[in-house]
C-alpha cells in the first residue's frame, strides 16, 4: 500500500469512527429523550447537578454559538472537509498524530454536517455544568484541534532545543580537533 493511501486510510478510519459514534448517540437521544428533556441513569443521579444528557437542537456553531447560522456553517463544513482532504497528503508521512487530529476534525465536521443537511439543525445532548450543551462531533473537533496544537508545540519545542544544543556540539567538536 502506498503512503498516500495509508494516510487516507488512517484519516478516514478515525473520521469514520467519530461519525459513527456521533450519529449513533444523536439517534439514541432523539429516540429516547423528549426534546427539552433530560436523562441520567438512576445510579448516577448524584451527578445530576453537574452532568446529564439532554435533548437539544442547535442551529449555530459548536457549543451553541452564532445561532441561526445553519447555511453559513453548512458551507463552512464543506470548506473544512475539502481543506482537510487536500492537506492530508501534504503532511509528513511519519506524522500519524497530525492524521489523528485531522481525522477527528474531519469526523466532527461530517457528523454535524449530516445533521445540518438532514434536519437543518444539530442535535446536542451532553450537558456538563454551566458549559454549553454539545455532542460527540463537537468534542471530536475540539480534541482534534487540541491534539494538533499540542503536536505543533512539541515539534517546535524539540526544534528549539535541538537548535540551542547545536552550537555547543560544534564547540565540543572543535575542542576535540585541537
Amino acid at each position: 500500500m502506498n503512503s498516500k493511501a495509508k494516510d487516507y486510510l488512517i484519516l478516514l478510519g478515525v473520521a469514520g469512527v467519530s461519525v459513527a459514534l456521533d450519529q449513533w448517540t444523536k439517534w439514541l437521544v432523539r429516540e429516547n429523550i423528549e426534546y427539552g428533556g433530560q436523562w441520567l441513569p438512576e445510579w448516577l443521579n448524584w451527578l445530576g447537578p453537574y452532568a446529564r444528557f439532554v435533548h437539544w437542537y442547535n442551529s449555530g456553531a459548536a457549543f451553541g454559538m452564532f445561532q441561526n447560522g445553519n447555511v453559513a456553517f453548512t458551507i463552512l463544513a464543506f470548506m473544512v472537509i475539502g481543506a482537510i482532504l487536500y492537506y492530508v497528503p501534504r503532511t509528513e508521512h511519519e506524522g500519524w498524530v497530525i492524521k489523528l487530529a485531522l481525522g477527528l476534525q474531519l469526523g466532527g465536521a461530517v457528523g454535524n454536517l449530516i445533521d445540518r443537511l438532514l434536519m437543518q439543525k444539530v442535535t446536542d445532548f451532553i450537558s456538563v455544568g454551566a458549559f454549553p450543551v454539545f455532542n460527540i462531533a463537537d468534542a471530536s473537533i475540539s480534541v482534534g484541534v487540541a491534539v494538533l496544537l499540542l503536536d505543533v508545540w512539541l515539534k517546535e519545542r524539540a526544534e528549539k532545543l535541538k537548535a540551542a544544543s547545536e552550537p555547543n556540539t560544534k564547540i565540543v567538536e572543535e575542542g576535540r580537533q585541537s
